[in-house]
């Protein structure tokens, strides 16, 4: 995923002792940032052995951890996940949890998910959906740590997708209709971010989100893992050290992450 403004200015507003801004977006002049984009992965994929609940491939990037589907046009992806608790400390630090078609392989991204950010040694937690690259919008309803996500995108033709997202904990959802020209549909992903970017470029620091456990991960209705050209994707820093691990596969379904580094 990519930069949501809304966020953004939440923290910002936040460091200056105002109220969070929860909806909405500022431009990228008025704070010091630009959107990001897809993923930025770092050299190319390498196969590995198919028995790990269907992997074929491996993939590192500096913003990226998760499983994407890359073999195949996908007009659905879902999952479910419980929202961790951040961890925080020191500077400004974000991770996002998030269901999505295209932005492996192209410059388009639909995506919803949710999100812990910290400010100082205040986590801030939120949903949002994005029409990359079109800006993000943040929602307003309350997410706590242990909620419990419901997440899918879906291409219902004509360039429209609907971007579903449940928080069954806190009794709210969202079924938001966007459209977009010209995606491919190339991938389906279930991803944790670190966001980008800085106004120079680079990958915002991670936050520590301690585990996800990611749940129910579907691509065209069937199991991720089933779907054809899946790729287990690894966030490094600059260093090449993994920024967070990624459980294998199980049952083409479910995985885990686990925070390691910020940078």
């Amino acid at each position: 995923m990519l930069r949501r403004w809304g966020i953004l200015l939440g923290m910002l507003t936040l460091m200056a002792g105002m109220a969070v801004a929860t909806t909405g977006s500022a431009s990228a002049g008025t704070m010091g940032f630009r959107p990001g984009g897809p993923i930025h992965l770092v050299g190319s994929t390498s196969p590995v052995a198919s028995a790990r609940g269907g992997l074929r491939h491996q993939a590192e990037s500096t913003n990226w951890s998760g499983y994407a589907a890359t073999a195949g046009t996908y007009t659905s992806v879902s999952a479910s996940w419980t929202e961790p608790t951040g961890h925080c400390s020191g500077s400004a630090k974000y991770s996002s949890f998030w269901v999505g078609l295209d932005g492996y392989s192209s410059s388009s991204v639909e995506q919803t998910g949710s999100e812990v950010d910290c400010s100082g040694s205040r986590a801030i937690y939120y949903a949002w959906y994005e029409m990359y690259p079109n800006p993000s919008v943040s929602y307003s309803n309350t997410v706590r740590p242990g909620d419990h996500f419901n997440a899918s995108v879906t291409y219902t033709g004509g360039n429209h997708f609907s971007l579903f997202i449940q928080d069954s904990t806190q009794g709210w959802s969202h079924t938001t209709v966007g459209t977009l020209t010209g995606a491919p549909r190339s991938s389906a992903e279930v991803i944790v971010e670190a966001p980008c970017c800085t106004f120079g470029g680079g990958i915002l620091p991670l936050a520590n989100f301690g585990t996800v456990n990611i749940t129910g991960s579907l691509a065209n209705g069937a199991a991720l893992g089933n779907a054809g050209g899946v790729t287990q994707i690894i966030m490094v820093d600059s260093a090449g050290r993994d920024k967070d691990t990624v459980s294998s596969l199980a049952g083409g379904e479910n995985f885990s992450a686990t925070w390691l580094r910020s940078n």
